[in-house]
């Protein structure tokens, strides 16, 4: 069982902003800004690339009332989502990090290994 599914089955203790029967929304705990909340579907999915259309429809609602919920709605906030090794995916669990509470900065490719693919 992966990380975030102990979370959403409370074997794992998480710092829990929202939930409702499909999804589940907590604290990033190594915050990359002064909000960052993961959200996940509580049923398990590896990554955006496996999930299906009716799922991404319910998760933008809920990633809407997260951002909503933290305040956050009306200043502006980044959704990314990792997918693969490349991509940065480290829990092979469709998660959304949604970072905001500051003006973010876009610097985290400055270390980025091109690989050729350019």
């Amino acid at each position: 069982m992966c990380l975030f599914c102990k979370i959403v089955n409370k074997e794992i203790p998480a710092n829990i902003i929202l939930e409702n029967d499909d999804f589940l929304a907590f604290h990033d705990i190594n915050p990359k800004a002064p909000i960052h909340i993961l959200a996940i579907p509580k049923k398990h999915v590896d990554s955006f690339h496996t999930a299906d259309g009716e799922l991404m429809s319910k998760m933008t609602s809920f990633i809407q009332n997260v951002a909503k919920e933290v305040n956050i709605d009306k200043s502006g906030y980044r959704v990314i989502t990792n997918i693969g090794e490349n991509g940065g995916q480290e829990v092979k669990h469709l998660h959304f990090h949604i970072l905001g509470g500051a003006k973010l900065k876009w610097e985290h490719f400055s270390d980025a290994d091109p690989q050729g693919h350019f």
